[in-house]
């Protein structure tokens, strides 16, 4: 069925796939900030504050889950875009500027876990997820950007999926047949990964291995992502127009309308994990949920 929720002085369509709505009861979509150049990576700490990126403007914006209120905090920072924070509280970011993997210490100490693969820049670190214990996958697709002072074409074989085990070390690749993998997120137990294929707009389903590897790849919607999350019921929420969500079967349930012309990212912050955080563009925006985030 198909129900009218107002946001603002605009009317905007919230379909819904079944008998309940994820969003909380009276909840809507709503714009909390406007005035940045592009929104994305948004990534919350332990307390449910939210950190995203505002990459043309090469800064890392804070939003208080408590007071609600936005602030810059940090800057430059390395034309940072996808973001997620390990279990010692550092923020890890994928630094595009020079296509580098940073780690950012809750005092802006900067360390670059990843400068290069083999002598060669990589294509440029997107998106990101750490499982339980440490070890972290990125996606690394090639976009070109106007800031680089380097080659616009790739020095790396193709545009994969890498796995880094927990303590550090070399990158190693894990997905290789990807078209251009993009948005990543990992369920809690750290047993499957999705990976969003945003060039060939699929999004697929892996069993996780403990030295990293990836297997059992599996279709999971035919719809691909620029960033994603999970809730605590399994459901995995995809960007691009709005956001949609899927059950864990891949069965679409629930399509949260957003206006803007490309909503970039989405992930579950506030003091309860039960608000969905939601980057879009030139925008920010959200709405309170009925279901908390997985992680």
């Amino acid at each position: 069925m198909k129900r009218i929720v107002m946001l603002g002085a605009g009317i905007v369509p919230l379909v819904l796939m079944g008998q309940d709505s994820l969003l909380a009861s009276g909840a809507k979509v709503e714009k909390l900030q406007g005035g940045y150049s592009f929104t994305e990576g948004p990534a919350a700490d332990t307390a449910g504050n939210v950190y995203f990126t505002d990459q043309p403007n090469d800064r890392i914006v804070r939003w208080d889950a408590r007071t609600g209120t936005f602030s810059d905090w940090m800057k430059p920072a390395g034309r940072s875009n996808g973001t997620y924070f390990d279990s010692k509280g550092n923020l890890i970011a994928c630094a595009d500027e020079k296509n580098e993997l940073w780690r950012i210490a809750p005092d802006k100490t900067v360390t670059v876990l990843v400068k290069d693969l083999g002598g060669k820049l990589l294509n440029g670190p997107n998106d990101l997820w750490i499982r339980p214990d440490g070890g972290l996958y990125f996606t690394d697709p090639l976009y070109v950007r106007p800031y680089w002072k380097r080659p616009s074409t790739s020095q790396q074989p193709g545009q994969f999926v890498y796995f880094i085990p927990a303590g550090g070390g070399t990158p190693r690749p894990v997905a290789t047949d990807l078209k251009q993998p993009n948005g990543i997120i990992g369920t809690p137990g750290g047993n499957t990964l999705y990976v969003a294929d945003i060039g060939a707009g699929k999004t697929y389903s892996y069993a996780i291995g403990g030295d990293g590897s990836l297997t059992d790849k599996r279709l999971f919607c035919e719809m691909g992502s620029d960033g994603m999350t999970l809730d605590a019921e399994g459901n995995v929420y995809l960007t691009g127009k709005g956001v949609t969500v899927f059950d864990k079967t891949g069965r679409k349930v629930e399509h949260l309308d957003v206006p803007e012309g490309w909503t970039a990212n989405v992930t579950f912050g506030g003091e309860k994990r039960d608000f969905l955080f939601i980057t879009a563009g030139t925008s920010i925006y959200g709405a309170r949920m009925r279901v908390r985030g997985a992680q």
